[in-house]
């Protein structure tokens, strides 16, 4: 059985703060390519590096985004998505239908049940967002629990919607862009929702074709947590993958300029 240990790293944007980042017991997955090329940029998915990251780890490829799931923390490690303005066009016009259901697709033992997120005090949280989806087939798939990661409610509603919002916005302005949406496992303290392991922070990866930069948003998975805007060389360091690996360091040091995101005040 994969067991889970941890190793230290820091973030020198964080002041006098250590973090042990989650390793995924023996054992790695590193595919030569993506099964659905489409959604990463140059078609390159990303790439572990900390081979105990891809333990029971398999790629999924859905219609409007690409997951690497992780059979260990039952969530995915990432989802990819190429944005269109025509796509999110096409999706403002769709309700919502709330679909949430298992992954057919993954082992039983490894994937996320509804039952895990029941009575947990998180929200079923998206990583390729709902509101991203053009068509029925792709909402459906997007309510697959292996796109989900268990997510504080006040931050998914007050943190995360402002900034898929944000997103959006911008891809309508840039004409495309590469998003890598993901959670990362900090700390000593981890937490569990039935068999689903929460995440201690998000992260959503932004890149601009036109711009040809990138920048990520980086935030603790709680209510009223600071939004950091980082490199993604930075966050490439913090989480032991590589998300662009078709750029150089030198672009991926390169900032994009990400909208600011004016925070909601949470009622408590």
């Amino acid at each position: 059985m994969p067991y889970i240990t941890m190793f230290h790293c820091s973030l020198a944007r964080i002041k006098r703060a250590s973090f042990f980042v989650l390793l995924l017991a023996s054992g790695a997955v590193q595919a030569a390519g993506a099964a659905c090329p489409d959604h990463y940029l140059d078609g390159r998915p990303p790439e572990i590096r900390n081979p105990k990251l891809g333990a029971a780890a398999r790629e999924l490829c859905y219609s409007e985004f690409g997951v690497m799931h992780s059979g260990v923390t039952r969530t995915a490690l990432w989802s990819a998505e190429h944005l269109a303005p025509d796509q999110l066009e096409a999706a403002q016009g769709l309700d919502r239908d709330n679909a949430f259901h298992p992954e057919s697709r993954l082992p039983r033992g490894q994937r996320a049940e509804l039952s895990d997120y029941a009575r947990s005090g998180f929200d079923r949280g998206h990583l390729a967002p709902n509101g991203d989806m053009p068509d029925r087939r792709a909402q459906r798939e997007s309510f697959s629990l292996a796109n989900m990661v268990p997510q504080d409610r006040d931050h998914n509603r007050h943190i995360w919607a402002p900034i898929e919002g944000a997103v959006r916005k911008m891809a309508k302005k840039e004409g495309s862009l590469y998003v890598i949406t993901g959670p990362a496992f900090l700390g000593s303290n981890l937490r569990k929702v039935g068999n689903v392991i929460v995440p201690s922070h998000l992260y959503k990866v932004v890149y601009s074709p036109r711009q040809k930069a990138a920048a990520a948003w980086f935030v603790e998975n709680r209510a009223d947590a600071p939004i950091q805007v980082i490199p993604v060389a930075e966050l490439e360091r913090i989480i032991g993958i590589e998300l662009l690996p078709s750029l150089s360091r030198q672009q991926k040091e390169r900032m994009l300029a990400l909208p600011k995101i004016r925070q909601r005040k949470s009622r408590n």
